[in-house]
């Protein structure tokens, strides 16, 4: 990785002189962001401000580096750090010099940002338990890595139409998302032996689609060569001329999937017969003694090694404190042999803990912490922040908590919920069992916030759906609507998917009583 930094650290006093350009309004927003995107860097609104987002590999971390990162967090004045929805971490609300002297102190730090946005092949998304889960098929950690190696190696040299993204998930319950995804690899085991089923032209956001399944099973060791694959498919078949059809999902709208599918298989043989991507990787042995213990707690999980647990933190809207991230870190770090994964919903694990650990640090978090799946719901960053956000996310987010907590609401009722500022799906809303998405849109003489109400979006290897939108409500309006669903839900002793299966025509009502 030398080499690449050299080249790295060469590309950051030029994007500095782009950045000040920005600034001084000698380039437009869309030319800065042009170049910026690459670097992991995004101007907010208004354009003096900008952020950064740190690519963690796969949400790999380790209490070193997460001292680093408060570090940073610190010294520019920061209160927060924002975990994100593909396990990255976001610094907000820096200056174009502070965002660069930082890029630069991050790689003497093998921290890089280089691919974190623009038309690049993202982080490589992973299970945030893989290597851990008793439901696993195996540990797909390595391989998500030799993944996440294999591009940034080669990120400064790409030049696909749009981003791609690459996801592995250790099992059925598809914790990478992997079945909307450009391409996933799911772990699955057959007559005693380990295989990666592969799913292509998946995606959210704008006209979102699940991925269509590779017709045969493929044998981990060769992962790179579909990995490679695709990235020829992508540059061969994708849209440089159309930005708002160049994602993989429109080559696969554009062919049909038979012709699709024999088309990536087309150079899945050539990257086999011309290239040697075979990897050699070995996952890691978990040898830490145990200790048992009987605490009833829904972010405390139990490993597949005996006497070892993960312990789940969820800031709200993973906007992380850096006052309590300090006092994690400082607990943690007197522990032995701990791991740390960000996850895909905005939290982060802290695992390879005994009990005596897990128990010291579930109670450090008790109050800096959500519990509840309601509590843990999920927001992009959004307005005022995001450039080309529409509406306040976080806001509702922190509306809807507020809200429920001043009504004495019962948090245990509803799930997850899922709000993106705009189309994009940042926020995943699409795949949530109850999603929100932005929109500016008139209500009586005024253009107000509004969010599109999507339910029942799930995902998971045989069952991911696309959510159905039920309609508009505003965004100071959806409190008391979530308030009103959980009354209803509650009232009717089931669970929330099975209400909105027995109840539609109630559940129908009420969203039309708000409904705009």
């Amino acid at each position: 990785m030398e080499e690449l930094k050299k080249v790295l650290y060469g590309e950051i006093e030029e994007f500095r002189e782009t950045g000040h350009k920005f600034v001084d309004g000698e380039l437009n927003l869309m030319q800065f962001k042009h170049s910026s995107g690459g670097f992991g860097v995004y101007a907010h609104k208004g354009g003096k401000d900008f952020m950064i987002r740190l690519r963690i590999p796969s949400g790999i971390t380790n209490v070193s580096e997460m001292y680093k990162v408060y570090d940073f967090a610190e010294r520019y004045g920061l209160e927060k750090i924002h975990l994100t929805t593909r396990q990255a971490i976001q610094l907000h609300g820096l200056s174009i010099d502070e965002i660069c002297d930082l890029m630069k102190e991050a790689l003497d730090n093998d921290i890089y940002t280089r691919g974190a946005g623009g038309n690049y092949p993202r982080n490589v998304a992973m299970s945030p338990l893989a290597g851990v889960d008793p439901k696993e098929a195996f540990d797909v950690t390595p391989y998500a890595i030799a993944i996440g190696n294999y591009f940034l190696e080669r990120i400064y040299t790409y030049k696909l139409p749009r981003k791609l993204k690459v996801s592995v998930s250790g099992g059925s319950d598809d914790a990478a998302h992997c079945t909307v995804q450009d391409l996933g690899f799911v772990a699955v085991n057959k007559d005693g032996k380990e295989y990666f089923e592969v799913y292509l032209g998946g995606g959210l956001g704008q006209n979102p689609k699940l991925a269509v399944k590779y017709g045969e099973l493929i044998e981990p060791k060769d992962v790179l060569y579909y990995v490679e694959a695709m990235v020829r498919m992508f540059m061969a078949e994708g849209d440089y001329e159309n930005r708002n059809r160049a994602r993989v999902r429109y080559i696969l709208d554009r062919m049909g999937e038979k012709d699709f599918l024999e088309c990536y298989k087309k150079h899945v043989n050539e990257v086999i017969e011309k290239e040697n991507f075979e990897i050699d990787v070995k996952a890691k042995s978990y040898d830490k003694k145990g200790i048992e213990i009987q605490i009833e707690d829904s972010r405390l999980f139990e490993q597949k090694q005996k006497g070892l647990y993960s312990v789940y933190i969820h800031p709200t809207g993973g906007q992380f404190a850096i006052k309590d991230l300090k006092s994690v870190l400082d607990l943690v770090n007197n522990f032995e042999d701990i791991e740390i994964r960000l996850a895909m919903a905005e939290g982060v694990y802290f695992r390879n803990l005994n009990g005596e650990e897990a128990k010291k640090l579930l109670d450090l978090t008790e109050d800096m912490s959500a519990k509840t799946k309601f509590e843990q719901s999920v927001s992009c960053i959004g307005v005022p922040i995001c450039q080309i956000g529409l509406c306040n996310s976080q806001g509702a987010l922190n509306d809807v908590m507020d809200y429920f907590k001043a009504n004495n609401g019962n948090m245990n009722v509803l799930p997850t919920v899922h709000f993106s500022g705009c189309q994009n799906s940042c926020g995943v809303h699409q795949i949530g069992a109850i999603g929100f998405t932005g929109k500016k849109k008139r209500v009586g003489d005024k253009v107000d916030e509004c969010f599109t109400l999507f339910i029942g979006g799930t995902y998971g290897i045989g069952e991911t759906k696309i959510g159905e939108s039920y309609g508009e409500i505003q965004a100071v309006k959806i409190p008391e609507f979530l308030f009103e669903l959980s009354k209803n839900v509650e009232k009717s002793n089931l669970n929330f998917k099975e209400y909105i299966l027995k109840n539609e025509s109630e559940f129908k009502e009420l969203v039309n009583k708000y409904n705009v």
